[in-house]
């Protein structure tokens, strides 16, 4: 089961289509969606638990905390909207793409992916991007 939950004026549309997209892509890669809390919130709200928790004092547009057991997935992963609002500027691509890199990007990591030397970056962007364009595909049919 994925919940999503906002912390400030800002829903997602179509909520099953991106509960079905991460459940797809957590079962591609041989493994169970057992339970996945979205929390979107501001650069305030993820500052601090960037702070509190991993005590780095940096803004960041995703934190994930991973609750996997075995080979099924779960945790919380925390999105500062105004993070991917800024950085999909910076990255000249729209906002719904950078929103869906961070949304599949805390999934990878659960996954197993890692994304601190340049071989491991490498691997975890291709899988976005995969992942992002069968959203895409998704989104074209409905």
């Amino acid at each position: 089961m994925i919940t999503f939950n906002y912390e400030i004026p800002f829903t997602l549309e179509t909520e099953p289509l991106y509960e079905n997209w991460v459940e797809t892509v957590i079962s591609n890669h041989g493994f169970t969606l057992g339970e996945i809390n979205y929390i979107f919130c501001d650069d305030v709200y993820l500052h601090k638990l960037n702070i509190d928790f991993l005590q780095h004092d940096t803004l960041t547009d995703v934190i994930s905390f991973d609750n996997t057991v075995g080979k099924i997935i779960n945790g919380d992963i925390y999105i500062s909207i105004d993070r991917v609002t800024d950085n999909a500027v910076d990255y000249k691509v729209s906002f719904l793409e950078e929103l869906h890199r961070v949304m599949i990007h805390g999934v990878l990591h659960y996954l197993g992916f890692k994304d601190k030397d340049p071989a491991d970056k490498k691997a975890m962007t291709l899988e976005e991007d995969k992942a992002i364009l069968m959203l895409s595909v998704w989104f074209s049919v409905i």
